[in-house]
């Protein structure tokens, strides 16, 4: 149980609320008739319309006929018990900050695969990494296997305090950072136990940078290995962030660190660099695997355009130049890099590869225009299959990163996706064959609410009530958010999702109320009937993952849906990132 103290501005006036929060915490059950059919809703005088921060028209709609009886005033009978359950689009901005461009114009069309499963940085996050080490806000999450029972996590361009959403910018600005985890259980988001340190409460930067727009205006991690007990992690020197999906680099690098990353040698004699002085060198952003003796060092150039390259080098001779062998596309050969030949066309960036044991295939990931995608392949050289779509910028405009988790297990695979707003790092899943395919998708169209394009909800959502759509920074993901919202009645929002009979299905979503919030639903019913699995929840402070599992019975099509009571006075919900998948 928590206080918090929440503010909104409404029409010019700043509200405060304080409220004490007991999540999933179930109603008293309320005495009344049987259930009755769906009725029209009463006119909505005396009412204020729209979200707290963003109001919208109230529109008046059909009573929902789910979520259990109703008795002659519309009130629910039967209340419920709870159930437990860097990169992006960017141009410059003044002294070099970074700023999203481009909106819907850039987004993808594709349907994401993908789960939504936590927040791993920031405020909200799983370990609260703005109150733990002043990482408020943060890129990228570049990770690896340290070797010695531990993730490590290295994050790009971070903020403490003074930042504000969306993008990069604020105070205590550091190039980098890294955080360790032994989480292995990623199901329920990804846990950090500790973070390479300045002082007591603070993350430090991990390779200075002169942080001069036209010099160098930052240094960005882009891989990670280790062998034995020493750490490695790959580099980009930024001298200049360009357009969208552009930006010119000094050199690339490879840092080590003898004490599990507290400390980094860089840019010394010794150390392996590849200069890029007219752009055109191949090996600017890097992913590193270990296996078989060598590590092998995927990269692309600067920016988003290029091709993927390959080489590879005796793992114990990582800082060794002279000693890495290029693919040609026919053999290795040792050289210049300018012998490598492309194993994966254009456009390839910010690349993420791993061997997976549950496949047996190499397993590459990485941006590919706007959207995150999927390859794999028997050998590191390929041939790679075709690209499938882990998550489209359709539904997380500005999305980029898409670093797989060491420590994925089975069909799992995890992976860290970054969002330009709020400018944070969240944990996805995917599903894979033992082909390396994707299966088991999410379920629900337009689970984040980013292809909504006004302030009313439309299809394939729909509304009980008083609904609408947000846009602003204070979605759980990237830029919209649906809400409910009114002083008296039912409302909900809601979508109808095809599924197969006699199945058992996990439905999740992310949640948060107004403070007076008494009785809120969030669950599956009978498409236009009543509910038969559902959660009850009070007072949400915070963006909060609420799951109800069932089973699908005869049942070829479902709804899913959360609403509210709002019989307490001006009441809200809101509503974000979810899935229907099987369970």
């Amino acid at each position: 149980m928590e206080t918090r103290l929440h503010t909104w501005t409404v029409a010019g006036t700043l509200l405060a609320l304080i409220f004490t929060t007991t999540p999933h915490a179930a109603s008293e059950t309320r005495e009344g008739a049987s259930p009755g059919p769906r009725q029209a809703v009463p006119s909505w005088e005396g009412a204020p319309a729209g979200h707290p921060e963003e109001r919208g028209k109230a529109s008046p709609g059909g009573r929902h006929a789910g979520s259990a009886a109703w008795d002659e005033a519309g009130r629910r009978v039967g209340r419920g018990e709870a159930v437990p359950g860097g990169w992006g689009s960017q141009a410059v901005a003044s002294g070099g900050e970074r700023r999203v461009v481009g909106g819907d114009a850039m987004r993808g069309v594709g349907r994401s695969a993908a789960v939504v499963v936590g927040k791993v940085t920031g405020a909200g996050s799983v370990s609260g990494t703005d109150l733990a080490w002043k990482v408020n806000a943060t890129d990228l999450g570049v990770m690896w296997d340290n070797g010695a029972g531990e993730v490590l996590a290295a994050f790009g361009d971070t903020f403490g305090d003074g930042w504000a959403p969306p993008g990069a910018n604020g105070g205590d600005w550091r190039s980098q950072v890294l955080l360790r985890s032994n989480d292995r259980d990623l199901a329920d988001g990804m846990a950090f136990s500790s973070a390479a340190t300045d002082r007591a409460g603070h993350a430090k930067e991990l390779i200075p940078s002169r942080k001069v727009d036209g010099d160098e205006i930052t240094v960005i991690p882009t891989a990670g290995v280790s062998v034995g007990t020493r750490q490695y992690m790959g580099y980009m020197s930024v001298r200049h962030w360009g357009q969208p999906g552009q930006w010119d680099t000094n050199y690339a690098g490879i840092a080590y660190s003898d004490d599990n990353g507290q400390n980094w040698t860089a840019t010394t004699p010794g150390t392996p660099r590849w200069d890029n002085p007219t752009g055109a060198n191949h090996f600017q952003m890097a992913a590193m695997v270990r296996r078989d003796g060598y590590v092998h060092l995927f990269a692309t150039p600067n920016g988003r355009s290029g091709a993927a390259y390959l080489a590879r080098v005796p793992e114990r001779q990582i800082l060794d130049k002279a000693a890495y062998q290029y693919w040609t596309g026919s053999q290795w050969q040792q050289g210049q890099d300018a012998l490598a030949a492309p194993v994966v066309n254009a456009p390839v960036a910010e690349l993420s590869v791993q061997f997976n044991a549950y496949t047996g295939k190499w397993l590459m990931t990485y941006l590919q225009g706007s959207d995150v995608v999927l390859r794999s392949a028997a050998a590191p050289t390929g041939p790679w299959s075709a690209p499938a779509l882990i998550a489209s910028s359709a539904d997380y405009p500005g999305l980029y990163g898409g670093f797989m988790h060491p420590w994925s297990q089975g069909q799992d695979l995890y992976l860290t996706l970054s969002e330009w707003t709020p400018y944070n790092v969240y944990l996805i899943r995917i599903t894979l064959t033992r082909d390396a395919a994707i299966t088991n998708a999410n379920l629900v169209r337009d689970p984040s609410f980013e292809r909504q394009t006004t302030g009313t909800v439309a299809t394939p959502w729909a509304c009980h009530g008083n609904c609408g759509i947000d846009n602003g920074t204070w979605s759980f993901t990237a830029d919209r958010n649906a809400f409910a919202r009114y002083n008296r009645g039912w409302h909900d929002l809601y979508q109808t999702v095809s599924v197969a009979p006699n199945t058992r299905y996990v439905l999740t979503g992310w949640l948060r109320t107004s403070g007076n919030n008494d009785n809120g639903f969030f669950g599956v019913r009978d498409p236009g009937g009543p509910p038969f699995s559902e959660t009850n929840f009070r007072a949400v402070g915070q963006w909060t993952r609420h799951q109800v599992a069932f089973d699908s019975g005869p049942r070829t099509s479902v709804e899913v849906f959360a609403g509210i009571w709002t019989d307490n006075g001006d009441m809200w919900l809101q509503f974000d990132d979810v899935s229907l998948v099987r369970g």
